[in-house]
């Protein structure tokens, strides 16, 4: 039993919380510095292996207030580059998309989620974030996908309170991490049961992953879509998805919105909403 001391700065509540952990030190003791600011609990395992994609990437997890309090299980969303979710100190652009916020706020109304961010790998993220098999190149989203199923997925559901199941299992991101999202989900169904995608990089590839949801049986699940209406539209995609019987999904199209981490940020509340009620 590891007793993780947490310290009131960077949004830390002074609170001593007991977890079955594996070096999984404060958020705050690994990103030291005013510039860094975290809201709730988040801890980081510093530079976890990759066997599938031969590299080193920090992994960061939020914890939902109650989880402190109680003996509870919680769904999980892996969600894709990871610097952008809670810390502007680290977020490409310096913006945010505020995830801890934006959880810290929906503990209110009942919805809480453990959240596990998984960092891009800098001049990797085309590749690993785009499938095997395009006409563009051959990239490693099968191996990326295959270390968040293999890997990481074994690691959290170890050293935490997790809902396990492929129900209580999800995949989000924005851009090209929503076209992994949704390769992952529709390649990966025994794993993920519902997938966010907002502002999917749909053109990557000619459009390859309609293609492939087209070829596809029905995927049981959730899924929420969206695009802004400053940026390339997901149409076509949600279309795909009405046409093959989709019931359970979400498609929505933001007046004005444009490709940028603020963006998804205003839209993630009620992306999480739909996702987790």
């Amino acid at each position: 039993m590891l007793t993780v001391a947490l310290a009131s700065l960077s949004g830390y509540n002074c609170r001593t919380m007991n977890l079955q952990l594996n070096n999984w030190p404060p958020y705050a003791k690994y990103f030291t510095g005013a510039q860094h600011a975290i809201q709730g609990t988040v801890l980081v395992q510093p530079q976890a292996w990759s066997p599938q994609l031969g590299n080193y990437r920090d992994l960061l997890i939020y914890l939902p207030p109650s989880y402190l309090v109680s003996e509870r299980r919680y769904p999980v969303i892996y969600m894709q580059d990871g610097q952008n979710l809670f810390d502007a100190a680290t977020s490409f652009a310096g913006v945010e998309w505020g995830v801890d916020d934006t959880l810290q706020v929906l503990s209110a109304e009942g919805i809480e989620a453990i959240v596990v961010g998984v960092p891009n790998s800098g001049e990797r993220r085309l590749n690993e974030y785009t499938s095997p098999v395009n006409s563009w190149w051959r990239g490693s989203g099968d191996h990326y996908a295959a270390f968040l199923i293999d890997t990481v997925k074994p690691l959290i559901d170890r050293d935490f309170r997790t809902i396990a199941a492929r129900s209580h299992t999800g995949i989000f991101g924005s851009s090209l991490g929503a076209l992994i999202s949704l390769y992952a989900f529709f390649t990966r169904s025994d794993v993920f049961g519902f997938v966010g995608a907002m502002s999917p990089s749909l053109w990557v590839g000619r459009g390859l992953i309609l293609d492939q949801v087209r070829a596809s049986p029905v995927v049981p699940g959730r899924l929420y879509l969206d695009n802004g209406t400053h940026e390339p539209s997901a149409q076509r995609l949600a279309n795909l998805l009405r046409d093959k019987g989709y019931a359970d999904f979400k498609y929505v199209v933001d007046e004005d919105g444009r490709h940028t981490e603020a963006d998804w940020a205003r839209r993630l509340p009620a992306a999480l909403r739909y996702l987790l009620t």
